[in-house]
């Protein structure tokens, strides 16, 4: 067999625009032959993947587990280019396989590295015949695993709009098969969806955060022209009117406002269980949430480009 050098790899990364690693294998497979190397990349449809790879995913779904005992769950978002094919059965039988496999998977572990359920082919493998098939960029963006290892300890998920925002939310009570316990915590991942909190408590909140929201209201305060013998006054009072939005424990509850804040809620219900509830952490998912969409025209210029 002839040796592959890199200079043979970049000639065909610059004819086919393909990936390193897929023309490498491609001579390999063509055993030097650049143009028998061209036709497997085409029969593969390597190269049609590869120049949808730069467009923009941001439609698609999250897709949630919870292990039978509520001690692990797993929450993965899967972006596609539109909403038409996140849709489609083939999408969604995807989301479902790589939520099967992260639900097995390590924390932190690369998921599009790992073998595809019921296949010997990775799971970006699987990605790129698909994004082949529909025309279609598609990209497994980000999983999280949340554990509850204490005796009362659970992790709930909440999927809110089909897919489109999900929660898990990891919490304890004295009795986690209690009905008014897991009513708690299904409204509060609800307000979790609903409202952003950053953290939990106040404590979390990082130092750095905390000067920046300062300076933020220091400079309004200058620009409102208050007085600066007012300031130190009106300063922590809208420091604590920011904690109540940004932490879950300082927010009006959103299910039923007239019965008070989160904790307040929290310390009821653990008067009434006879043990402390607890609302350790959260992980939220808002599909697409921090990709930068492109303009309606160019996106409407893309969809005629596809038809």
């Amino acid at each position: 067999m002839a040796d592959i050098t890199a200079s043979m790899v970049k000639e065909l990364r610059e004819r086919t625009q393909a990936g390193m690693a897929d023309c490498k294998n491609a001579l390999v497979e063509a055993s030097g032959d650049m143009e028998k190397a061209v036709l497997v990349i085409l029969k593969k449809g390597i190269v049609k993947a590869a120049a949808r790879a730069g467009r923009v995913a941001t439609e698609g779904e999250v897709g949630t587990w919870v292990a039978p005992d509520g001690k692990r769950g797993v929450m993965v978002e899967v972006n596609s280019q539109t909403d038409f094919v996140s849709r489609g059965e083939d999408f969604k039988g995807f989301v479902r396989k790589v939520v099967e496999l992260a639900s097995k998977a390590a924390k932190n572990a690369d998921l599009c590295a790992l073998k595809y359920p019921g296949t010997d082919k990775t799971v970006d493998q699987v990605r790129g015949e698909m994004v082949a098939k529909t025309g279609e960029n598609m990209v497994v963006r980000r999983w999280a695993a949340v554990e509850a290892k204490e005796a009362g300890g659970i992790v709930h998920a909440y999927v809110h709009a089909g897919g489109k925002l999900a929660v898990l939310l990891h919490a304890e009570g004295p009795d986690a098969k209690n009905a008014d316990f897991k009513a708690f915590v299904d409204n509060v991942a609800m307000q979790v969806a609903a409202m952003n909190p950053l953290v939990v408590g106040r404590e979390q909140v990082e130092k750095a955060a905390v000067d920046k929201q300062k300076e933020i209201f220091l400079a309004q305060l200058k620009e409102e022209g208050k007085p600066e013998q007012a300031w130190p006054k009106i300063l922590d009072g809208k420091l604590a009117k920011w904690f109540t939005e940004v932490t879950l424990l300082g927010q009006d509850n959103v299910w039923d406002p007239p019965a008070g804040g989160i904790d307040k809620l929290r310390q009821e219900l653990s008067k009434k269980l006879g043990g402390d509830v607890k609302i350790h952490s959260f992980v939220r998912f808002s599909l697409g949430e921090g990709i930068e969409k492109p303009p309606a025209d160019d996106l409407a210029a893309e969809v005629a480009k596809l038809v």
